[in-house]
């Protein structure tokens, strides 16, 4: 192995390294609670080590984002296998309400706080959220295929997206919160009823 290989490797471990330190943290303490220096501490590192990588916790979060979203579309991929574009928009939903409810801070980190999206602006000064894409787009791909069939009330694949977007980050985001204990329920009541909401839903936008 040459220098210059070496010395790749060995920047990539050392990202490695910054990139599940900081998970970590984010995760356990909090995104605001975190510090740059603090991650430099749990590395045994100085924080400039981390500049060299980093310009900032913002453009961090972006990086450990853009792997929770693999995660994500990994879990898709694995879930949404039907050939029936209605069944397995069922699955994606399915299989993104499960994602959010067994991993709550992740899911934290991915859609509610408002960091890193003042990352998102390009040299053109346009902007997009690059890091959702691969998920969204796998969205858009069966949505285009249910109204190509005929099976979706929605003309407008962009529309229908937002909309059963909007409806299973709304029920995740409430019980994420702690918002669904208003309802009463046990936590497999709660999660039963997130079920038929999501059944019920994909019945009313049917043709």
């Amino acid at each position: 192995m040459g220098i210059a290989d070496r010395k790749e490797r060995e920047k990539l471990e050392m990202k490695r390294l910054i990139m599940e330190a900081s998970m970590r943290m984010f995760l356990e303490v909090g995104y605001e609670k975190t510090s740059i220096r603090n991650i430099a501490e749990k590395i045994e590192y100085s924080p400039a080590t981390i500049y060299l990588y980093y310009k900032d916790k913002d453009e961090l979060l972006y990086d450990l984002q853009a792997q929770a979203f693999e995660q994500l579309f990994e879990v898709f991929k694995e879930k949404a296998t039907s050939r029936s574009p209605m069944k397995k928009l069922e699955q994606i939903a399915k299989a993104y309400v499960q994602f959010g409810l067994e991993k709550p801070d992740l899911y934290d980190l991915m859609f509610i706080i408002r960091s890193p999206m003042k990352k998102l602006e390009r040299e053109d000064g346009s902007e997009a959220w690059d890091n959702g894409a691969s998920c969204f787009n796998f969205l858009l791909e069966v949505i285009q295929q249910a109204i190509d069939q005929k099976l979706l009330k929605f003309k407008d694949r962009s529309v229908a997206a937002l909309s059963i977007w909007a409806m299973v980050h709304g029920l995740v985001s409430l019980n994420v919160r702690c918002r669904l204990k208003v309802m009463d329920m046990e936590e497999d009541g709660i999660v039963g009823a997130i079920d038929v909401t999501i059944d019920e839903y994909l019945k009313m936008i049917k043709i």
